[in-house]
């Protein structure tokens, strides 16, 4: 699909903001891995797409470099203090929504990149020992990936720091499978 019709797709369901990047321009930083570990979401070690279950660092950097291009999405939230999960939760929630609103609309393979762990279960089939319920829409956020988020947003030309009072979120739908 065409990067522009992606954008604007983006743009049209609500997103404040959207741009395409090549996902060789991604700078990985594993020692973003230790966000992961320090399960301030509380998803570590219960989560098919959270550490240690999703991959190993190398192995998740190889996921997104399968893929040629990104469309980054931003949503933009009046949250006054970014650490009040009461609020932040939804708003992750409704975010991974909308993402995966249009890749249901875009009908293209690809990989999606969502703002925190998936929730899609709750808990986990992972918890039981199950297999995930859901393997093709399992997501997981940009710390299990180890990308570095704020010189993604600059490469994007996206504020990543906002005003006062303003909290945001950003997701990704890797596309364009490099040839093997």
């Amino acid at each position: 699909m065409d990067g522009k019709k992606l954008v604007d797709l983006a743009l049209e369901l609500g997103f404040a903001d959207a741009a395409i990047i090549d996902t060789d321009k991604l700078v990985f930083v594993p020692a973003f891995r230790t966000l992961c570990e320090e399960n301030q979401c509380g998803k570590y070690g219960v989560n098919y797409a959270c550490p240690p279950a999703c991959g190993t660092v190398e192995e998740m950097k190889e996921k997104v470099l399968c893929w040629k291009q990104a469309l980054v999405m931003q949503t933009m939230w009046d949250i006054e203090d970014p650490l009040d999960s009461a609020q932040i939760k939804p708003a992750k929630s409704a975010h991974n929504q909308l993402t995966r609103q249009l890749i249901d609309q875009v009908d293209e393979p690809g990989l999606m990149i969502g703002v925190s762990g998936c929730s899609l279960c709750d808990p986990c089939a992972i918890t039981t020992g199950e297999p995930c319920r859901f393997p093709k829409m399992q997501c997981s956020c940009m710390s299990a990936y180890c990308i570095f988020v704020k010189e993604m947003t600059d490469l994007c030309h996206m504020d990543y720091e906002c005003a006062p009072g303003i909290t945001t979120f950003f997701s990704m739908f890797c596309f364009d499978k490099r040839d093997s």
